[in-house]
């Protein structure tokens, strides 16, 4: 099992936001374009993520749905087969919707900065910060926040649901 600390918010200002982003990161850009098919599940969320170019990757998570640096507990697994375990997926628990996006990511330190582009949604960041064993939910949740300051997120761009969620209620 692997775990982070994630938030999720609207974005107030994608391209000053990037920007910061930017001058935040140790590694270069990467742009992703993800399609994240959401199936129905009875606990937590399920989803297989493909991408043009690379293999997909099936990843199941559960976190609380609450404002603000939260725990995510996920599991990924990647195949070379994504149409073929989409089918079965469809057919053993039906799509629950789909999320189409297009991410821009940099890292800072063991900290994800994403800055998507949702298809019917709008434009939002997300921040993982990833933790090891040894890690303290406490450290990941004092970086979050150090880096919403960084970032300009302001409590009023939190949100406490996933993409499907709101995509759910357009």
């Amino acid at each position: 099992m692997a775990r982070n600390i994630e938030i999720k918010a609207h974005a107030n200002s994608f391209k000053r936001q990037l920007a910061a982003g930017e001058e935040l990161s140790d590694q270069p850009l990467a742009t992703l374009i993800q399609e994240d098919t959401f199936f129905n599940v009875p606990d937590g969320r399920l989803k297989l993520r493909e991408f043009p170019d690379s293999p997909a990757m099936l990843i199941f998570y559960n976190r609380i749905d609450t404002q603000g640096p939260k725990l995510s507990d996920y599991h990924i697994t990647e195949t070379n087969d994504g149409a073929g375990l989409k089918s079965v997926l469809t057919k053993a628990y039906g799509i629950r919707a789909i999320v189409k996006k297009e991410r821009s990511l940099y890292m800072s330190g063991r900290t994800r900065l994403h800055f998507d582009q949702v298809e019917n949604l709008g434009e939002f960041i997300e921040l993982e910060v990833v933790l090891s064993n040894d890690d303290s939910i406490e450290g990941g949740e004092a970086e979050a926040q150090d880096l919403m300051s960084k970032l300009n997120i302001q409590a009023q761009d939190l949100i406490d649901v996933a993409y499907v969620d709101l995509l759910e209620q357009v």
